[in-house]
């Protein structure tokens, strides 16, 4: 049975006990130890305290000899188990102690080795490096767990967040929809009202009608019975009455309600109206991207600067060292363009970033960290070249229009009101690009929705 080298540890020196002596109260200790503790004077035992006499201890036996045998051993261990010679040598190659015989035979031969005490020092160097390396990975990882264990929070806060954006907006639809529905059911009611009006008084007009030619009827065929002379003496007047009743028009068409103007593609005209007032806005705003400092509008479509930061988790996509933004929908090929109201915010970065920017590191929003960007601070534009370019300019824009071409490799800055050109870059994109926002201004820099046209495809 082994037993832990723990165990056979002397309680003065902490080392495996040498000619372990026992004491009346089951304590044992190194001949050698003791006697040290006991030229003091004090005869005791050094770990429960109590008195003893130099004749009441004894050589423990029994525990001499397991710990010689384990002693053995250790000492069978620093020698070679093909050779029995001492371990002297490192093989560099193999890396595992030889004896000097090893060294010499074909396996180690052409092997580079060095001193044992060399070696342990290389060796425990290279363990340090790895140590070093394994904690640094145990502190990503810990801060990895934290940060996962707060964002499960975050997470079901954005949930309900989200949810009830989405409520809210489609309950603006539905109030849309529902006004139109109204509008068209009233639209229909009217019609209804106007159409029976309208048969009410031809009825009228009808039955006016009927009564005359009845009674005209009526004189006819009475004429009709008086004898020839009689007849021939009525005659004129009874035709003259014949012809001279009116007839009212006899066309019954256009009567019925016109379902086909109320019907006829319902659901695309209603979509179509709905178009007037709503906008498609080419660029959204990553939440997940921006900066603890800046505050986004519900439909993501506004950024503001306010100074007291927001609890937001460490995720790996969030800038953290600058007041940033970026758009969700990084753009890779053909021609985008997208306007910026800045109005009285007068401090902004526009533009685009490389999607490799770093986003934990502070960095200057130039060319050459994977930014193209026109800048307004302190009443004055600057193109951000490396160094930045002063941009002359008469009046101050409140819109910017951004537009970039990728394919030809120019990101152009203009004013929407006139067309004129601010600034245009010229680069070579080698990967996509995220549009791009910067401010430290409570004022809201806020993209633009355009109108959408609705082309109809006829196959």
């Amino acid at each position: 049975m082994s037993l832990p080298e723990e165990d056979l540890m002397c309680p003065v020196c902490y080392e495996i006990f040498t000619d372990p002596m026992l004491l009346p109260c089951s304590h044992s200790f190194c001949r050698g130890c003791l006697k040290r503790c006991w030229d003091t004077g004090l005869r005791e035992c050094p770990v429960c305290r109590k008195k003893v006499n130099k004749s009441s201890a004894s050589s423990n036996l029994a525990l001499k000899n397991v710990c010689e045998a384990v002693m053995q051993v250790k000492k069978e261990k620093l020698n070679c188990n093909l050779h029995g010679e001492k371990l002297k040598l490192f093989c560099v190659i193999d890396k595992e102690p030889i004896c000097v015989v090893c060294q010499t035979s074909r396996r180690h031969k052409t092997h580079d080795c060095l001193p044992v005490g060399e070696a342990v020092q290389e060796c425990k160097d290279e363990l340090s490096s790895y140590l070093n390396t394994l904690q640094d990975k145990l502190e990503t990882l810990n801060r990895n767990y934290t940060s996962c264990t707060g964002m499960v929070q975050y997470i079901k806060e954005q949930s309900v967040q989200t949810q009830t954006m989405i409520k809210d907006q489609f309950g603006q639809l539905h109030e849309v929809l529902h006004q139109e529905e109204s509008k068209r059911i009233a639209s229909v009611k009217r019609e209804e009202e106007t159409r029976i009006t309208e048969i009410k008084e031809k009825i009228k007009g009808l039955s006016g009608e009927v009564q005359t030619l009845k009674e005209s009827i009526s004189v006819i065929q009475g004429q009709l019975k008086e004898d020839d002379m009689l007849l021939l003496k009525n005659f004129k007047d009874a035709r003259n009455r014949g012809e001279s009743t009116a007839l009212g028009s006899d066309d019954m068409s256009g009567l019925l309600l016109d379902v086909t103007k109320h019907l006829c593609n319902l659901k695309y005209r209603i979509w179509e109206k709905m178009l007037d007032d709503i906008g498609y806005t080419p660029v959204t705003l990553d939440p997940n991207t921006a900066h603890p400092c800046l505050i986004l509008s519900g439909e993501l479509t506004s950024l503001h600067y306010k100074k007291e930061s927001q609890h937001c988790p460490d995720n790996p996509e969030r800038f953290h060292m600058s007041a940033e933004v970026v758009g969700m929908t990084a753009l890779g090929s053909g021609s985008h363009q997208w306007v910026v109201e800045t109005g009285s915010n007068q401090d902004w970065l526009l533009g685009v970033a490389s999607l490799s920017v770093s986003r934990k590191v502070a960095v200057s929003a130039r060319p050459e960290n994977g930014y193209l960007a026109l800048c307004f601070r302190d009443g004055e534009f600057r193109a951000m070249t490396s160094p930045p370019s002063l941009v002359d300019m008469t009046r101050k824009p409140k819109q910017i229009r951004v537009h970039l071409d990728f394919n030809k490799g120019r990101l152009s800055f203009s004013d929407p009101k006139d067309e004129k050109l601010i600034y245009e870059f010229t680069h070579t994109f080698k990967e996509p690009v995220l549009p791009y926002f910067y401010t430290q201004s409570s004022f809201p820099l806020r993209i633009m929705p355009e109108k959408v046209l609705v082309t109809m495809l006829r196959q």
